[in-house]
């Protein structure tokens, strides 16, 4: 077989081009709309830099943007590193067959957008967690495992003040409630608003890191939010939360 294609060396060729235009194309969507692109931007800057500065021979500036070259694989690593682990989670949990939304999955998201506006209308602060394809398991062990049923019921019970799990946040897989009281990453970014609590930064965290969505009550203002990528939308209602979670999950499963 290996011996036809070389024979027929513009298979391999058409080959070569579509995998690396797939790669490139997974690459942008994962830097879309992150600081990473005004990183690779910079990069840009630098290497017009080079070019010019070589060519009307600056030896000085063409000296440094040379000594900085000799550390760029260093640089991209530091520079991107949440962008590379957040690509690296996406390539180890990829799955190529998947199914459509269940009728329990879409129900368990109705309980889910019913316990939220119950939370909020009594200004009790939550953090709900949706695994998509990257796992959460690493958090989920750190917290109180419950593998039941998703129910309003028992998502407002959890959030209520007097539980002893409602810090942190309830990790939700399909229609089960993997765990409560799950602690979550910290987001960094100083681009995120002050007025956000840990809450919010913990959900604005983990969703930079992985392709979870995260619902957030808040308990100042009984405000909804849903953070997706790193990037948070206020002010939801029960009908806006419901479109934008089906939304979602159906967009992340058509596009299997």
């Amino acid at each position: 077989m290996l011996e036809i294609l070389k024979q027929h060396r513009w298979v391999l060729d058409i080959l070569d081009i579509v995998v690396m235009s797939l790669i490139l194309y997974r690459l942008l969507l994962i830097i879309k709309g992150t600081k990473a692109v005004q990183m690779l931007i910079g990069l840009g800057i630098l290497l017009a830099a080079s070019l010019a500065s070589r060519h009307l021979e600056l030896f000085t500036i063409d000296w440094l943007v040379r000594s900085f070259w000799a550390q760029i694989v260093l640089a991209i690593i530091v520079l991107f590193q949440p962008e590379i682990r957040k690509a690296l989670a996406h390539m180890g949990e990829a799955q190529f067959f998947t199914t459509l939304t269940t009728a329990e999955e879409l129900r368990s998201h109705e309980e889910i957008v019913r316990a939220a506006v119950s939370l909020a209308n009594r200004k009790i602060g939550a953090l709900i967690v949706l695994q998509r394809e990257t796992t959460l398991k690493d958090f989920i062990e750190v917290g109180t495992q419950l593998d039941a049923k998703v129910s309003r019921e028992l998502l407002v019970s959890i959030f209520h003040p007097t539980s002893p799990i409602h810090d942190g946040a309830v990790i939700i897989k399909g229609n089960r409630i993997a765990a409560a009281g799950c602690f979550l990453p910290i987001t960094l970014s100083a681009e995120v608003s002050k007025s956000f609590g840990t809450r919010h930064r913990a959900g604005i965290g983990l969703t930079e890191e992985t392709d979870a969505v995260a619902v957030i009550v808040s308990e100042e203002t009984g405000h909804l939010s849903l953070v997706v990528d790193g990037r948070i939308e206020g002010r939801l209602d029960m009908g806006s939360l419901r479109d934008r979670l089906t939304d979602i999950f159906a967009d992340r499963k058509g596009k299997k």
